[in-house]
């Protein structure tokens, strides 16, 4: 699993005029929650660029003088004028604490249906999920092998041990369609067998 390390200061002062100076130096007011504790601490903005901008799954593990806590991404908000980084919310990871969160997919395998000559549709680029810390994957692999043409795979195909998926189980992730140039060669061949 991908981690990050966030070297923070733990905040002792709040309100507005506190939150102004913080995000004035270039730091990022913070808050871990799901934990014994809610922490607020605050950190450079440039240490959350490989943990924000990115579509991975990705663990934070943040220090704040003696301590350490290992936190996932919960919320985040930009300032509406400079687009900045404005607030960041963590979920503490507690071993025993089922985590609701977002894990990218990762399809694999070489579908049955483009051989044929379909085309490939990702529908899905990421599924919600609950799961013990323990039991969090960088990814969620959904195999396409079997996948036909005009075919689709669902939420519901999709069984990973140790983590419930909550989006609708009817939501198609990847499909197979026909392209045009298959969809002319068949109108092709069965005008060529009505002649016959």
């Amino acid at each position: 699993m991908n981690t990050i390390t966030i070297e923070g200061q733990l905040r002792s002062e709040f309100g507005k005029k506190a939150t102004r100076q913080i995000r004035s130096e270039e730091q990022v007011p913070c808050v871990i929650y799901g934990g014994a504790e809610t922490v607020s601490f605050s950190a450079p903005a440039k240490a959350f660029k490989n943990l924000v901008y990115t579509a991975a799954f990705q663990i934070a593990e943040i220090k704040l003088g003696a301590k350490t806590y290992k936190a996932v991404l919960k919320d985040m908000q930009f300032d509406v004028v400079t687009d900045e980084l404005a607030h960041i919310d963590f979920m503490e990871l507690v071993e025993d604490k089922t985590v609701s969160v977002t894990l990218p997919i990762k399809l694999v395998g070489s579908s049955v249906g483009v051989k044929a000559g379909g085309k490939l549709v990702s529908k899905l680029k990421a599924l919600k999920v609950k799961a013990l810390p323990k039991d969090l994957v960088e990814s969620i692999e959904v195999n396409i092998e079997n996948l036909e043409l005009n075919g689709n795979i669902r939420v519901e195909d999709v069984k990973v041990a140790g983590i419930e998926i909550t989006n609708s189980p009817r939501i198609p992730i990847a499909s197979v369609v026909m392209t045009r140039q298959l969809r002319q060669e068949e109108s092709a061949a069965e005008k060529d067998a009505k002649k016959k």
